[in-house]
């Protein structure tokens, strides 16, 4: 259930990437049972990754403080709709339920847009931004057949 003050502590985070020049205004909170598990902001300039969004930061930090990479029963708040990326972070986290304070529209207008990505993967072709080509691999099929005979494995 939405609580206004989580959503405040993710305008928090934000605010500190802001405040430290470390990224663009995006912050994060993992919520699990009313409790604040972990935070993120936005690190992409900071840290010189691409991949360092709020979303991400949270969900990594959410994790090590669960111990876990499965973060069911956990809720995300974040100051904007999670890009593609991030989206599909949440998914794998197995987050149920994201609120998020902007829409994608809204921050288009301040320069961060990603609509071309979601316009990418609705059309299931993101061949005009990146040339995908599958070259079947047995090396690559023999990786996965060892993992599947070993007998400590985790299943997702």
């Amino acid at each position: 259930m939405y609580e206004e003050k989580f959503m405040k502590l993710a305008c928090r985070a934000a605010q500190e990437g802001i405040d430290s020049l470390e990224g663009g205004p995006f912050g994060a909170v993992v919520v699990k049972d009313g409790e604040v598990i972990a935070a993120g902001y936005n690190q992409v300039l900071s840290a010189h990754d691409s991949t360092a969004h709020a979303e991400i930061n949270a969900i990594r930090n959410a994790g090590q403080v669960l111990g876990t990479h499965d973060l069911t029963g956990c809720e995300l708040y974040t100051t904007s709709f999670p890009c593609p990326m991030c989206l599909g972070a949440v998914m794998w986290a197995r987050i149920a339920v994201v609120y998020y304070g902007t829409s994608t529209n809204e921050v288009a207008g301040i320069g961060f847009d990603d609509r071309i990505f979601y316009e990418e993967l609705a059309a299931q072709n993101a061949n005009s931004l990146v040339r995908l080509e599958h070259k079947g691999s047995e090396a690559c099929r023999e990786l996965f057949r060892q993992w599947l005979t070993m007998e400590e494995r985790i299943l997702y």
